[in-house]
């Protein structure tokens, strides 16, 4: 299913997987691209994930030191030749134009900050914008909510003095950013009033999410002349976001009103994936809460159960989000030199939520959770607490250490509750 904004049909990406899959919860799809999909634990199979704490070399890591020098560079390495893809770093013509400097909103309870980052030297594309809601008087530098969405800034909040926006259509154009709508809303005043700041990201500023976004995206900008795609070991778009993202706290480092090595990073879906990915790559983020990020983010990929590689790799889904080698694993996801856990954990030892749905049976929450069991070896390595247990919690009862997780009653994404437990883990570990 594909969400339309606008009734000339344009089919809008902000939606596509977060209601796709939503919408049929009760009722999930025993065939996805003309692949079987599998939802009885008895079918599952067995693996053998791989460990985090063994060098590829087959020594075991004995300390936090030989974690950081050699066995965290491995797992990224691998990740990043596997299935995200290489990035560049930082350009060094980027450049940050703070529009709107500290208006007062919302009835005085917050100040509201807009910047257009600039990545390229050439101001007229290849940007994106930061909207910003910061406690009116704080007095010291706050924490910061980040949140990756499907929706343009103007579309997040009713607050008329932002930007207007834009949306994408896969025709390559952009269209005005519709009026009005309920999705992606943020309750910024619920941050605000527990002195935590709150900002906004649309995906789509930093690369469109269909097949042929890279002409448009940051990725065709690196693009080599008379190349028309990246090498197989390089980024999908997943990887573009999360690069935007790191520009993100480029610029964040520079606010003096915004505690950066405070900033929980919050993405839903496949935007789960990338806060993941972006919090693993870029250890700047003091947190990331992500929410039902499923197969190719928290779900282990070894587990045939809902979504697998094959389905996000096949050429009729999402196999731009990730490198072309990803592929390669579809039909032997055994082979996978990495899988979940590792990716898990490569955020110790950060504080890490993973949220999910008891009926969202495509993500599979029971695999994000037995990732988390799996990487918690690492963030107890390092000193931290991780899930304490490998009983998997029932709905609503959330486990909130270091390494967390909580599944509400119901499908996929993040529903209007679930906020109070991501502000209540800000809390405890900010």
């Amino acid at each position: 299913m594909k969400m339309n904004f606008l009734k000339s049909s344009v089919i809008l990406l902000t939606a596509t997987m977060c209601y796709s899959v939503a919408l049929c919860q009760n009722l999930p799809a025993k065939v996805v691209a003309g692949i079987p999909v599998n939802y009885d634990e008895g079918l599952v199979g067995t693996y053998t994930l791989p460990d985090p704490l063994v060098l590829l070399n087959g020594k075991t890591v004995k300390n936090a030191n030989t974690w950081y020098k050699k066995r965290r560079p491995e797992i990224v390495r691998l990740i990043e030749e596997n299935e995200y893809g290489r990035t560049p770093g930082a350009p060094k013509d980027m450049t940050f134009n703070v529009f709107d400097k500290g208006t007062p909103v919302f009835e005085g309870r917050a100040v509201r900050k807009q910047v257009t980052v600039y990545f390229t030297k050439d101001t007229s594309n290849y940007r994106m914008d930061i909207l910003i809601y910061l406690p009116a008087n704080s007095g010291k530098p706050v924490p910061l909510f980040l949140n990756v969405s499907f929706s343009p800034n103007s579309s997040v909040t009713a607050d008329p003095g932002v930007k207007k926006g834009f949306v994408w259509g896969r025709d390559g154009k952009k269209v005005p950013a519709p009026k009005g709508g309920q999705f992606g809303r943020l309750n910024v005043d619920q941050f605000i009033s527990q002195g935590i700041g709150v900002a906004t990201i649309y995906y789509g500023d930093i690369e469109p999410d269909f097949a042929s976004g890279i002409k448009y995206g940051i990725r065709g900008y690196y693009l080599k002349p008379g190349v028309s795609s990246p090498a197989p070991d390089e980024w999908g778009a997943i990887s573009a976001w999360a690069w935007g993202l790191s520009r993100a706290m480029d610029y964040l480092e520079t606010d003096n009103q915004i505690d950066s090595k405070r900033v929980a990073l919050f993405g839903v879906s496949r935007l789960g994936k990338t806060v993941l990915w972006t919090g693993a790559h870029d250890t700047r983020f003091g947190m990331v809460i992500a929410s039902c990020s499923g197969e190719g983010g928290a779900a282990i990929a070894r587990r045939n159960y809902g979504e697998t590689i094959k389905h996000m790799s096949d050429s009729t889904r999402y196999f731009y989000q990730f490198c072309g080698n990803y592929g390669k694993y579809g039909d032997n996801p055994n082979d996978f030199p990495v899988d979940a856990n590792l990716l898990v954990s490569l955020m110790a030892p950060r504080p890490l939520l993973l949220q999910t749905g008891d009926t969202d049976y495509w993500s599979d929450p029971k695999g994000e959770f037995l990732a988390a069991v799996a990487a918690e070896p690492v963030y107890r390595l390092l000193g931290k607490e991780g899930l304490g247990t490998d009983v998997m919690p029932p709905a609503g009862q959330p486990i909130l250490n270091t390494l967390g997780y909580y599944m509400h009653s119901g499908g996929h994404g993040a529903l209007p509750a679930d906020y109070e437990i991501f502000l209540k883990f800000m809390k405890m570990h900010f």
